[in-house]
């Protein structure tokens, strides 16, 4: 398997997280159009979703607003955790407040699509995603608070 080095992989996560900021500072630009093409678009027997009414392509609109936003503030708190990384200050209390953070962006993602599987059946699908994801990343930010403790008890002891 490629391996790299532990900066290099960390200036490319970095790298991918602005990369990702500007794709959604580009989708926020275009969102009415996806949310168009969302719904004009077949399902898997062939129908269109015909009956969206003009408060329901608002909130829809609005719920596809929202999703973008918390993926944003997502994507901030792992730049910020990122930056953390790269200056080696990963097992501190601040580092796992921004992976706590993270995991409840993701149950908020869950919650905004459990809105969306209202109007888009795949809007579970993605939900469930959104949750398990969420929960992964609660278990990384025990692992993290538990060797944060650690670290802590063993700077005292030296």
């Amino acid at each position: 398997m490629l391996k790299t080095s532990k900066k290099f992989s960390v200036i490319l996560s970095i790298t991918l997280s602005v990369a990702f900021f500007l794709v959604c500072v580009f989708l926020a630009a275009v969102m009415p159009f996806v949310v168009d093409a969302l719904i004009t678009a077949r399902d898997s027997i062939n129908q269109v979703f015909e009956s969206v009414l003009t408060t329901d392509y608002t909130v829809i609109l609005i719920l596809a607003y929202l999703v973008l936003a918390v993926a944003m503030l997502a994507d901030g708190l792992l730049f910020a955790l990122l930056l953390r990384v790269y200056s080696e200050k990963v097992f501190t209390p601040i580092s796992v407040g921004l992976i706590r953070g993270v995991s409840w962006c993701c149950f908020l993602i869950c919650l905004i699509f459990c809105g969306l599987g209202l109007y888009f059946q795949l809007g579970f699908v993605v939900a469930f995603a959104a949750a398990f994801l969420g929960l992964c990343i609660r278990v990384v930010k025990n692992v993290i608070e538990e060797a944060t403790e650690i670290k802590s008890e063993n700077d005292l002891t030296v």
